[in-house]
């Protein structure tokens, strides 16, 4: 028990300073994620820490896992409206924009890293798909607000191209081992989408008419949001893992099962969601502390003239001219286009895919895991700072609602039933509408508070402060509304 005791502290205390480390890192503008990323790397081989640590089976192992979580709560948090918007143009990014990703970055690493077609389309695979929850991350951090259009598909993509990517390095790896056919390919592909869909949509309407049982007989509180989510989670991994079995991609399983969650229990999600949320960064902050962990850095720099051109290649020509190609023909705006361009944020997904090759003892594969580790450092650093200043420059922001000439809004004080729907209450008061359309004020407060939310807690939300009056029951009842005559406050 002394060991247990004292390998407990360490990790205790090395995720509680990379947490106060993070919130420090986000009031400068960078990523909360890279300082996660920066802690296991110091613990590591070549840190202050030491520690060699070079289990690739159980990294791949929590890799898997976390992404499942992570992909969960994105499918939970998408609406049938966001859905709608941005399936056409999000599927032809997750599919033909990955290709052309893929193939031009394979294209750079065959002339830099002296490999053949196979292995350079390999490494473009690995580092094709991006990571939303970072992206999404730093706009809350920067309090902005993307048109409907863009941020529609910017969540949509990021769900969907996950499965494609997986499909791509293990075709490839198919391709390399045994040399398979185009014949064994498609029938992968097949196989992965088909499997995949139909775990995740069978299993999303099962849990959906599970939960609507459940929820008919409780009244929803927050004493029930952690209830809720270990169900919704539980039979999210149930079906990633039956899709798995199956030979079918289980992150598109496990997405598909939270869209449907979603769409079909839309009262349970909202309940479940902000326990969600803390599952998705919990998974997110563990699967980087472990990667920072796995990585060597004197590998990275023997490497660093490769891994910079295979960098500078998918985010300055590979990522932003397949976006283009993709949404050419949708009408997109120039500026979005460059926009969603830009925002390519990789994260753990393609250092997740970079453990694939060296399960599969590829020769000389633990160059791509040095390579897509950079890649994602370089995408943090560079695309991550700045991704508030270039959604300002290109006009993507989507301002604030005025009110008409001569109707301002109510100002004053006034205390509301909680149970009021949240777009009668924002349209009274002259105020625009959150990304995400809660049904109740209720509703809205109780996922945007913290947990363990109290009577006097508030929030302000574009020069209103909402605060809570009254709770019963361990639900919000009673909200008091104060509007102040400045239009300075920052929104939530």
């Amino acid at each position: 028990m002394h060991s247990f005791n004292l390998l407990l502290l360490a990790a205790g205390l090395l995720v509680f300073v990379s947490l106060l480390a993070g919130v420090v890192s986000a009031r400068l503008g960078l990523p909360f994620l890279l300082v996660f990323l920066v802690a296991g790397m110091l613990v590591g081989v070549d840190g202050p820490g030491g520690v060699r640590f070079d289990n690739s089976l159980l990294s791949a192992w929590v890799g898997n896992a976390a992404l499942a979580i992570i992909l969960l709560e994105g499918g939970v948090g998408t609406t049938m409206k966001t859905f709608r918007a941005g399936l056409r143009p999000a599927l032809t990014l997750a599919t033909v924009g990955v290709l052309l990703t893929a193939a031009m970055v394979g294209a750079v690493a065959m002339a830099v890293m002296d490999v053949d077609w196979r292995y350079g389309l390999l490494l473009g695979a690995i580092v094709g798909s991006t990571d939303a929850a970072a992206v999404f991350s730093l706009l809350r951090q920067g309090g902005l607000r993307l048109n409907e259009r863009v941020s529609a598909t910017l969540e949509m993509e990021s769900g969907l191209n996950d499965p494609m990517a997986v499909f791509l390095v293990l075709a490839l790896i198919e391709v390399i081992k045994s040399k398979a056919g185009p014949g064994e390919v498609l029938w992968l592909l097949v196989r992965q989408a088909g499997f995949g869909a139909a775990c995740g949509l069978l299993g999303g309407a099962g849990v959906s008419w599970l939960l609507r049982r459940v929820t008919r007989k409780l009244e929803l509180t927050a004493a029930h949001s952690g209830l809720l989510s270990l169900i919704i989670v539980s039979g999210g991994v149930v079906v990633f893992s039956a899709a798995g079995l199956l030979e079918g991609s289980g992150f598109l399983a496990v997405y598909l099962f939270g869209v449907v969650v979603r769409a079909r229990a839309e009262d349970a999600a909202h309940a479940a969601s902000s326990a969600l949320d803390g599952f998705a960064w919990a998974s997110q902050a563990s699967l980087f502390l472990l990667l920072g962990l796995l990585v060597s850095p004197h590998h990275l720099v023997e490497a660093l003239w490769p891994t910079l051109a295979v960098a500078a290649t998918l985010m300055f020509v590979a990522r932003p001219l397949a976006v283009w190609l993709c949404l050419l023909p949708l009408r997109f705006t120039r500026w979005e286009s460059l926009f969603i361009g830009w925002v390519g944020l990789r994260g753990a997904v393609p250092i997740v895919l970079a453990l694939f090759p060296l399960l599969a003892q590829l020769p000389d594969s633990y160059r791509f895991f040095n390579v897509a580790f950079a890649v994602v450092m370089a995408s943090l650093l560079l695309q991550g700072t700045t991704l508030s200043w270039v959604a300002k420059r290109l006009r993507v922001i989507e301002p604030p609602q005025e009110p008409a000439p001569g109707k301002g809004p109510v100002m004053g004080r006034l205390t509301l039933d909680a149970s009021l729907p949240l777009a009668d209450v924002f349209a009274f008061f002259k105020l625009p509408m959150p990304e995400h359309e809660w049904p109740t004020l209720c509703d809205w407060m109780t996922e945007t508070l913290a947990r363990g939310h109290e009577v006097g807690d508030g929030l302000e939300w574009h020069g209103a402060y909402f605060e809570v009056s009254e709770m019963q029951d361990g639900k919000i009842s009673r909200v008091g509304v104060a509007l102040l005559p400045t239009q300075t406050h920052r929104q939530v």
